[in-house]
């Protein structure tokens, strides 16, 4: 298993269903296997299918705070943000994880954190890429969501994470498929791919055939 180099605050961002939340959901738990503090953010405020509080049992039995918005899930464009959402810029004792929200809208509620983020300079901004999604198939189109999101919260993107996947109808030619479509925004971006994330039924038979393979996870969805 890959061995994550974490920054104090990792972000995770990008377009709708591109599995940043459940990544977020066990990045922060990765966390919590080596730091004492940890929190997890939720600022995915664009109606999202799965959300981090889906995982709040998890979550609470490991000890890792969750940070969301009442307003997760609506259709409010800007979200009032909780008091507590700022402990992620003003606590440096804790590591954190953002889940920054699908596209450009999900990320304007991080602007309003960005200024201490970039001023402390302590963090990944990850972007989260599926080719597997309608809108992002390509190299091409999905740098062009790369930056809708970097003018939106002002952060520019760090790192990428190839998440491509078919939920639970993936198998291991399908990411290892997308290896290619990932090295391809690399070159293009210059940005590294920080790791390829898959289903844990599937760490075993792709370990060794991929860089930076990342076993997840998945959520389940509760109402």
């Amino acid at each position: 298993m890959i061995k994550m180099d974490y920054k104090r605050i990792t972000l995770l961002c990008g377009h709708y269903g591109s599995g940043k939340t459940n990544i977020a959901v066990n990045m922060a738990l990765d966390l919590k296997a080596k730091y004492d503090k940890v929190l997890i953010a939720d600022l995915d405020i664009v109606n999202p299918y799965f959300r981090t509080k889906d995982s709040i049992e998890d979550l609470n039995a490991a000890g890792i705070k969750l940070i969301a918005s009442e307003y997760a899930g609506s259709n409010v464009d800007i979200p009032a943000l909780p008091q507590e959402m700022y402990s992620l810029t003003d606590d440096l004792s804790a590591k954190a994880i953002i889940d920054v929200g699908g596209d450009d809208r999900g990320a304007l509620a991080l602007g309003r954190l960005s200024d201490k983020i970039k001023l402390e300079n302590n963090y990944e901004m990850l972007l989260v890429i599926n080719k597997f999604r309608p809108l992002t198939p390509d190299a091409e189109s999905t740098i062009e969501v790369m930056a809708e999101i970097e003018n939106a919260c002002k952060i520019k993107i760090t790192g990428l994470v190839n998440n491509s996947n078919l939920g639970y109808l993936t198998t291991g030619e399908d990411v290892l498929n997308s290896v290619e479509y990932a090295n391809e925004i690399s070159r293009l971006t210059n940005l590294p791919v920080v790791c390829t994330t898959v289903n844990e039924t599937l760490y075993n038979e792709l370990n060794g055939k991929i860089e930076n393979l990342f076993p997840l996870k998945l959520q389940k969805k509760i109402n």
